[in-house]
């Protein structure tokens, strides 16, 4: 066989890889292969995590598009009517279809059971596979879009179950060792190891992204299954990866149990999620803004803009403050205070301390609940259905018109902004372009200064430039009322 003729081989290749391996490691030095207590770990957790089967209800048409089930004669041949019932069988099937496998964890004895959204994202039905292979019907609890979990439910029929206990993500480091199970491509129950290659990871996937990352092999049908410390306590929910092959290239990303847990205590007790919102519409701080303020970093969240009788606006704070950190903890990044913001939850006080003027001020805010604002119920920003009104002027390729009656109307622009200069048009070769700015866009103010004509703009710019600025800090908002501030260059 070419095996054993193989095996030979491989036997004496082997041997003489031994040899020079011991030749080269000096002493009774050994090279580290990772810890050696993975196993006892699995042993120890594998009965709490569970694969996830789900389907899907499909309609398969009605009257004259369902094909007509024939009769057959009592005479007719056995074959014939055995070919007939597979036929009418598999017609049956068709009414359901699979649509996807993942995995999940248990994290109580009373069948609470914790997976990604994405897994059970559109599911009629949803199937419990457990280790011992028994299997049981979950109903979904609660779902979660915004930062992809899901919570299911089972009766237990044969004792307890086996919950998982949690450890603290904010304390893993890079570097550290972490295990992986679920069920990728729907093989079976897996477990793979790699270390934490990087905390706070933001895919721009949603507005919580705060992702950790592994090079723990992590594939389709992984989704929602465990990750665990190697003291076999649970870090975060397995939930993408990053690949150009579509299979793992060592780049997972998990979920942080502290993102998550908070999230799945509300679903289980309101059945939907409960965040905190605070009215504001925040960006990171500009290097031109920090030094104009006397920052000592760019660290915090910059205001650009407070929602009008909102929490934020009746503590008093407002735009061009930068908030440095919120409910005890440090603000470093906007998106930073938005998962704090979120995670602080509704109708309690929390403390704020921003900078304004140089100086550092504290204040406090009630938190209200986060209302997610109907698809569809605004316009889009800079949508004109009408040919645009003329420009009066052009600043760095921008053709530019003050905001009147007219524009208000072309480009319906919200009663909120009061003044500012319209964007009719970017040329192609404007140097901003690169800068995002669009057509129905309004500029409102140039290094805290209001604007309200291309002239105004350019005589603004042209003050920046004699005292040596090489940059300006313009705040820039759309038809609908969101600002932002953008850095544009004065050269």
């Amino acid at each position: 066989m070419v095996f054993s003729t193989a095996g030979r081989f491989w036997r004496s290749f082997a041997l003489a890889g031994a040899l020079l391996l011991a030749l080269a490691a000096p002493g009774d030095a050994q090279t580290p292969r990772g810890p050696d207590g993975i196993a006892d770990v699995i042993d120890q957790v594998i009965d709490s995590v569970v694969l996830i089967s789900t389907s899907q209800n499909v309609d398969a048409g009605s009257g004259d598009d369902k094909e007509p089930v024939p009769e057959l004669s009592p005479d007719a041949p056995i074959d014939q009517f055995f070919e007939d019932f597979f036929q009418r069988q598999q017609r049956g099937q068709t009414q359901q279809r699979e649509v996807g496998e993942g995995s999940g964890f248990v994290i109580d004895a009373a069948g609470t059971i914790v997976t990604n959204f994405h897994v059970i994202d559109g599911a009629d039905r949803v199937e419990v596979v457990f280790n011992d292979g028994s299997k049981l019907a979950a109903e979904i609890v609660g779902r979660d879009k915004e930062i992809d979990i899901a919570v299911l439910k089972v009766k237990p029929t044969n004792g307890l179950l086996k919950p998982v206990s949690f450890g603290d993500p904010e304390k893993l480091r890079v570097g550290e060792w972490v295990l992986a199970m679920g069920n990728p491509f729907g093989i079976g129950l897996s477990a793979t190891s790699g270390i934490v290659s990087g905390r706070n990871r933001d895919m721009r996937t949603g507005k919580y992204d705060n992702f950790i990352q592994t090079d723990a092999s992590i594939n389709k049908g992984n989704s929602g299954g465990p990750l665990f410390n190697l003291a076999g306590e649970v870090v975060g929910v397995n939930t993408a990866i990053l690949s150009p092959t579509g299979g793992s290239v060592g780049i997972g990303f998990a979920v942080p149990s502290s993102t998550f847990r908070p999230i799945v205590a509300q679903l289980l007790e309101y059945g939907e999620t409960r965040r905190g919102y605070i009215g504001v519409r925040i960006q990171d701080v500009p290097e031109e803004i920090a030094k104009r303020l006397a920052l000592k970093d760019m660290k915090g969240a910059l205001i650009a803009q407070t929602v009008e009788k909102g929490p934020a606006a009746e503590a008093g704070i407002r735009k061009g403050d930068v908030i440095l950190s919120f409910d005890g903890k440090p603000v470093i990044t906007s998106r930073a205070l938005q998962r704090l913001v979120a995670d602080a939850g509704p109708d309690r006080e929390a403390e704020v301390r921003l900078w304004r003027d140089g100086k550092e001020i504290t204040t406090r805010i009630k938190i209200g609940r986060l209302e997610e604002a109907q698809e569809g119920a605004q316009a889009k920003p800079g949508e004109n259905t009408e040919p645009p009104p003329a420009a009066t002027g052009s600043v760095y390729g921008l053709d530019l018109a003050p905001l009147n009656a007219e524009t208000r109307k072309s480009f319906k622009v919200d009663d909120t902004i009061e003044a500012g200069i319209v964007v009719v048009a970017v040329k192609a070769d404007s140097p901003l372009k690169s800068l995002d700015i669009r057509v129905g866009d309004i500029i409102q103010d140039v290094d805290n200064k209001k604007v309200s004509t291309p002239e105004d703009l350019e005589a603004r710019f042209t003050e920046l430039k004699s005292q040596g600025s090489e940059a300006a800090s313009v705040l820039i908002s759309n038809s609908a009322g969101e600002m932002r501030y953008v850095r544009v260059p004065l050269n």
